[in-house]
């Protein structure tokens, strides 16, 4: 398969920012989105989907991209809010807090998957985007960063759940560990499987 290439971005007039997610589907913690907006004249090389890279790579372009990127901002969506809204609302926030704090703002979003979201500027849905515009995949490896980052942080302040090696999502170990420890804080009560340990207890 073909690399990602800047040619989505230059269909559309003034600043492009690629918007990507990471951790819609996991058991346990927020969910997070990133929004870049690239120097075409500084792309990092190897820049590429984050399911792609290794996490040495991505830690190195992560770097990379928040160096030499016009603007760039993280922003994640919680727990509650996740019970509170569903996934999929919650991602759509985060995706719009995201947006809301590059500056200078966007013209345009390209949005990773199949459906454009409300946010402060027009979007475009890009089914595979991560693995065809530059921006995009940029965006992919910030917020996969990001997420990974905190839900280590989360695991020291969890500890014996394992979310500094599957980093929520579902694993032997954390079936494991939650039936062995229940659900914490930082689990989300409105899917399916946690929700049904709840009530089993």
């Amino acid at each position: 398969m073909s690399a990602p290439d800047f040619s989505l971005e230059r269909e559309h007039q003034g600043l492009v920012c690629g918007v990507d997610e990471a951790g819609r589907g996991p058991w346990a913690g927020p969910v997070c989105a990133a929004a870049v907006i690239l120097d075409p004249a500084r792309i990092p090389a190897g820049l590429n989907d984050s399911k792609a890279l290794s996490e040495k790579a991505r830690l190195r372009l992560d770097a990379e991209i928040r160096a030499s990127a016009l603007t760039h901002a993280v922003a994640f969506a919680s727990v509650d809010e996740i019970d509170r809204l569903n996934i999929l609302r919650a991602t759509a926030l985060a995706m719009a807090r995201a947006v809301e704090a590059l500056s200078p703002a966007p013209a345009m979003a390209l949005i990773d998957g199949n459906q454009a979201f409300a946010l402060c500027c027009p979007s475009r849905a890009v089914v595979r985007g991560d693995a065809r515009s530059l921006s995009i995949a940029a965006a992919s490896i910030l917020a996969k960063t990001a997420r990974d980052a905190l839900m280590c942080e989360l695991a020291a302040r969890h500890p014996g759940y394992g979310f500094e090696r599957h980093k929520g999502y579902h694993s032997a170990l954390h079936v494991e560990a939650l039936h062995r420890l229940g659900p914490c804080p930082e689990h989300r009560r409105s899917f399916a499987p946690i929700r049904a340990l709840l009530e089993r207890a």
